[in-house]
């Protein structure tokens, strides 16, 4: 897997602390991006499943998929998400694609039974709303995928 970074103990990208795993690649190159040095699929550095998960053991902190856009590597990050969450984590996961794009997809949708909640949509620098928890603009999505994908619509996650 191609990662940029990990952020430990982070309090933004989901409720309560979290290790967030910024992995590389995207194509969406959203105007305002706040991470616009992950964009390049060159960027960061290949880690192996052993390395990311003995970072989280040590910080025993529930988990984010962020980037870039972590459903570029979908395929790569399954048999991660499957031990994450094996050892009783949360996975939030951050993407530009639309929850029903994920859905269609026979490459992305495979990751979803190992993630929680998605923060879905692209980032809209003219919908930018500061006071928002956990999204950077009013048109994306906190999306519960356990109870959407059994109900089969998109189900909002309850935060609080």
């Amino acid at each position: 897997m191609r990662v940029v970074d990990i952020v430990d103990g982070t309090s933004v990208d989901g409720p309560g602390l979290r290790t967030t795993i910024y992995f590389a690649g995207c194509k969406h190159h959203c105007p305002g991006c706040h991470n616009p040095q992950t964009w390049s699929f060159d960027a960061g550095r290949d880690m192996n499943q052993q390395e990311i998960i003995d970072h989280i053991v040590e910080n025993d902190f529930d988990v984010t998929f962020s980037g870039g856009d972590p459903m570029y590597q979908s395929s790569d990050i399954i048999p991660l998400a499957k031990q994450i969450k094996s050892m009783g984590k949360t996975i939030w996961c951050y993407t530009g694609f639309l929850f029903e794009e994920i859905l269609s997809s026979p490459e992305m949708s495979k990751l979803l039974p190992y993630i929680d909640v998605v923060v879905d949509g692209l980032f809209v620098e003219s919908l930018k709303d500061t006071e928002l928890i956990f999204r950077g603009s009013s048109n994306q999505r906190i999306i519960d995928v356990p109870a959407s994908i059994e109900s089969g619509k998109v189900v909002f996650a309850e935060l609080f």
